[in-house]
């Protein structure tokens, strides 16, 4: 059986850049230069800010995707730890 008419079919949205993101909470957004989802993460920052969210933004010099895992060797990467926990001081309490 043929669909005549398939301009209803419209495949999952799985990315939250194309979702209404107004009303989420504070944003903190970490991501290397070196990661695989640079620009996936620069343009929900953008997205998020442009619908009223306060984004913080922090792009990671010569950091790869999930440079966190690293803490223990990489001090970039134990630094980048830190930020996490004075953002969610500062924003949660």
């Amino acid at each position: 059986m043929a669909i005549k008419d398939n301009t209803d079919i419209k495949p999952p949205i799985l990315s939250p850049i194309s979702q209404n993101l107004g009303g989420l909470p504070n944003l903190l957004i970490q991501v290397g230069d070196h990661e695989v989802l640079l620009n996936d993460s620069t343009r929900l920052a953008a997205r998020a800010e442009e619908a009223g969210v306060d984004v913080t933004l922090e792009v990671w010099d010569n950091m790869w995707h999930v440079f966190h895992a690293f803490a223990g060797v990489v001090p970039e990467a134990q630094q980048a730890i830190n930020n996490i926990g004075k953002f969610v001081q500062q924003h949660v309490g």
